[in-house]
């Protein structure tokens, strides 16, 4: 009889048929049954007769993908599935679970029967993320091609699962933008913001003319002639991305900046610039300005199929409030007027003390805590977007700003959308906060780097940024783990032009404890946990509660062979303990013992042969007021 498994909770552990697929990001929910569903060459992917092209293409699309990723050559067709085949269709009415109403549209089911299989999309994004599920547990079997056999009910826990990406200071091109889009469907994120006009921070000796600066859209229409960078995207450009990010389930937000980091448009028409255009601020006192940028917005509305634009308006100086009020309440609802919703980075605590008297239909980026923070944004009437700087800004090689890339770590184990820093943080699903949105700053515009050595540091925590922004705490595994299942499931189709970088940690030959069950009499805190022993990343660690006489077991899954166990203790050691064995978790056996161990590191116990399918480190005697703490328990044949 199956059971349902809630991803990340302690029903995980409980028996199930068939374990939940090793996808990314985790699902919310898994009922397991019995066995597998294998595809073969006669299986189809089947629409409902009258489904709509938009279903009738992704068909096609998961096709072609499957036979980029497999060796599964998959044919599409309408009608009735029969066994073997996929099912694929859209119910608005299906249940989903404790999916929110506002997302049902992303949200599906995935049904798995020994004779077939069954995608129900709350809407088309549902459909398509559910078409993520199937590739990627099919990449999970060992012969690429089966499925485990249960039912899916999966959806996300925010709006707004994005990622932002400065080209303004720095080109990067179609190829990698599309790259991205694919990359970003196939781990469930839906918003890729194009920061699309920037400049280098300061100007070389004081003078702006020699600065670094980029509007990366390029117009034929001749009143914009120069405006555009000659590294940019043309309306062919733009419409690719548009219809690659169609394809994938992902809203592009084009950002163009004003009026600070506004160097492209001053430099191309000096005259709307403070300090007489040596600046990279518009003059906002010159009427001019303001026209211009509505002219700006104008032009490229109808080139953006999303419905949002963002137009900046942070850092400019507080000193020239009265005319910033007055730009942003122009600027907004003009832009509001081209058939487009506003987004916008919060500024208003430093600028005014608060939004009081500013245009109040925009969602704001939170970006600092100090220039607005989300509590005042949302006590302002603002809904929000975490793009908090001290922990989601990257800026590439810097010595700031995470210059070596987001701690992968850290998101995965202590970071959620709603976790601002210090006492700024939000609850968990607030209903003013639509989500999260990670951002790569260019700032070192002179720097040598190249699009790829970026992409390096953005694929270190991408998928675990992921996987908080979809279901958050339900991975149901460490973090060694979960890179272990972003190594199997990879970067999806269609991103051969990006190099998988990450390291996935790599276990002792013949340890019979990596990654095994791990549990404890204790932890010292919610991070220091009993998994991060067997992880086999030297970095994390278990530790314990400051008493003696505290416990790590290992359940190897079965009856294992072995003879020795390798232990690296942190500072905080045991003095005196016994390594101990059980074949069934509740009567142990003494196999090795230490006595008066004289310092930290690693320590080898061997012993006779010995079979079993429990290993336990058992604790009588500490070496310091702390408590015992490993960052590795190994079990070696």
């Amino acid at each position: 009889m199956p059971v349902v498994s809630l991803i990340g909770t302690s029903a995980a552990a409980a028996e199930v048929n068939t374990a939940p697929p090793g996808v990314v990001p985790a699902l919310q929910q898994w009922t397991g049954g019995t066995g597998r569903l294998t595809l073969t060459s006669s299986s189809r992917i089947v629409v409902p007769r009258g489904a709509s092209a938009a279903l009738k293409a992704l068909a096609a699309q998961v096709a072609a993908e499957a036979a980029e990723l497999t060796s599964l050559q998959l044919t599409t067709t309408t009608g009735t599935p029969r066994a073997g085949d996929i099912l694929l269709r859209i119910d608005t009415a299906a249940d989903f679970g404790s999916a929110r109403t506002e997302l049902r549209p992303e949200a599906y089911r995935l049904i798995v029967t020994g004779r077939s299989a069954e995608i129900v999309g709350g809407g088309q994004k549902g459909a398509y993320y559910g078409t993520r599920t199937l590739l990627q547990s099919v990449l999970g079997s060992a012969d690429r091609n089966s499925i485990p056999v249960g039912t899916a009910v999966d959806y996300p826990n925010y709006a707004v699962r994005g990622f932002m990406l400065d080209v303004g200071r720095r080109y990067f091109t179609p190829e990698f933008i599309k790259s991205y889009l694919h990359w970003m469907g196939w781990l469930k994120l839906n918003t890729f913001q194009l920061h699309l006009n920037d400049n280098e921070i300061q100007a070389p000796d004081g003078d702006w003319s020699q600065a670094v600066s980029a509007f990366r859209l390029k117009s034929s229409n001749p009143a914009f002639a120069g405006l555009g960078a000659d590294q940019g995207y043309t309306r062919q450009d733009w419409d690719s991305f548009e219809k690659t990010a169609a394809a994938h389930g992902v809203t592009i937000i084009p950002e163009i900046d004003a009026p600070a980091h506004a160097r492209a448009f001053v430099r191309f028409k000096p005259e709307i610039g403070l300090d007489g255009g040596n600046s990279d601020h518009l003059d906002l006192s010159n009427p001019a300005a303001t026209e211009f940028m509505k002219s700006v917005y104008a032009e490229f509305a109808p080139w953006f199929r999303g419905p949002t634009v963002h137009i900046g308006i942070d850092e400019y100086p507080a000193s020239l409030v009265s005319q910033y009020r007055t730009y942003v309440n122009a600027i907004a609802p003009y832009v509001r007027s081209l058939g487009k919703k506003v987004n916008a980075w919060g500024s208003f605590s430093a600028m005014s003390g608060s939004g009081a008297g500013y245009d109040k239909n925009m969602v704001i980026n939170s970006w600092n805590n100090g220039w607005y923070s989300p509590k005042a944004a949302v006590a302002d009437g603002y809904k929000v977007i975490n793009s908090n700087d001290g922990l989601l800004y990257v800026v590439p090689f810097a010595n700031y700003y995470h210059g070596q890339g987001l701690d992968g770590q850290y998101i995965f184990d202590s970071w959620e959308p709603h976790v601002f820093g210090g006492t700024s943080d939000l609850t968990f699903q607030d209903p003013m906060l639509l989500g999260a949105m990670p951002a790569v700053w260019n700032d070192l515009v002179r720097a040598t780097y190249t699009e790829l050595q970026v992409h390096g540091l953005v694929e270190k925590s991408f998928a675990a940024l992921a996987q908080k922004m979809w279901s958050g705490t339900r991975a149901g595994t460490n973090y060694a783990a979960f890179l272990n299942r972003v190594g199997t499931v990879g970067q999806g189709p269609g991103t051969t032009y990006l190099p998988d970088t990450v390291v996935k940690p790599e276990p002792t030959p013949g340890d019979l404890a990596f990654n095994r069950a791990a549990t404890a009499s204790s932890s010292e805190t919610a991070s220091l946990v009993p998994s991060n022993a067997v992880d086999g990343t030297p970095s994390t660690r278990w530790a314990s509660q400051y008493t003696d006489g505290q416990w790590l077991s290992v359940d190897l899954g079965s009856l294992q062979p072995f003879s020795k166990v390798g232990l690296d203790w942190e500072s905080a050691y045991g003095k005196d303990y016994d390594i101990q064995v059980s074949d069934d978790g509740t009567t142990w056996r003494t196999v090795a013992q230490r006595r008066g161990l004289a310092a930290a590191g690693v320590d080898t116990l061997t012993f006779p042969a010995t079979t079993a399918r429990h290993v336990r480190m058992q604790g009588i005697t500490r070496a310091t007021g702390y408590g015992y703490s490993l960052y590795a328990f190994e079990v070696l044949a």
